[in-house]
């Protein structure tokens, strides 16, 4: 901060902190990692590269931060190789573009957080719990950065009728053999993409970019936005990598 003046209490006070943090890890640190152990033994699933499914069900919640795109819409390439809308826009067109494009990633997300359950029990319990968190910081995002009136103006009829079939396809998908769902859930992903790139302009991305004040967001929405471009072409290969066996 240009304002802030550092000083040698500064410089004391880091030191001792750093000093009593690294006491504490190196005290509690194995204890709280053996407890960490033995949750990820019991929720999640013993395969290959979990911790990077991890990391992308993480970074997958950053998508819904942009309240500019379509409902979960992810893998869009027309802002970087600088393309139009294939189709021409049509009201019932888009709905059921933005329908499909809900229900495909909603879909690969959904059996992503399959894979990672030990169980099919714990995944009918999860999987839905992580929709409805990508709901919520999609509802967050548009109170916080357009403004509480836009709360719910991502909940359109094309995101109704995608999450419906979403959970539809969930409640039969999350049963099937591993294999199956990782070809399903790989489908999933390269559809949604594909639908993404020939979506019609949204009419209201428009107006929530005129309503949004980006200010010191206009970074962290550059971010979110490259994440929402790369992560279903960094998803697919975690999928094949499941694929292997120890």
């Amino acid at each position: 901060m240009p304002s802030r003046v550092p000083s040698n209490v500064d410089l004391a006070c880091n030191a001792l902190g750093g000093l009593l943090g690294a006491a504490w890890a190196q005290a509690t640190g194995p204890r709280i990692f053996l407890r960490i152990a033995a949750w990820q033994h019991r929720l999640i699933a013993p395969i290959p590269h979990a911790e990077l499914g991890l990391t992308l069900l993480g970074l997958w919640l950053l998508i819904p931060l942009s309240p500019e795109t379509l409902l979960f819409g992810a893998g869009d390439l027309r802002q970087i190789l600088n393309l139009g809308g294939a189709v021409p826009f049509a009201a019932e067109s888009f709905v059921l573009i933005e329908a499909s494009v809900t229900t495909f990633n909603a879909l690969a997300v959904g059996l992503i957080v399959r894979l990672l359950c030990v169980r099919t029990a714990t995944a009918y319990v999860a999987v839905p719990l992580f929709i409805l968190l990508g709901l919520l910081v999609r509802t967050l995002a548009a109170t916080i950065l357009v403004s509480p009136d836009e709360a719910f103006a991502w909940l359109t009829p094309g995101a109704q009728m995608g999450l419906l079939m979403a959970g539809a396809g969930l409640a039969i998908a999350i049963a099937l053999p591993s294999t199956a769902r990782l070809m399903l859930a790989a489908l999933a992903l390269m559809a949604g993409a594909t639908l993404v790139n020939l979506a019609p302009p949204n009419p209201y991305s428009a107006a929530a970019l005129a309503a949004w004040r980006q200010g010191h967001f206009l970074n962290f929405n550059g971010l979110t936005r490259w994440i929402a471009t790369l992560w279903p072409f960094l998803t697919l290969p975690f999928l094949l990598l499941t694929t292997r066996r120890p």
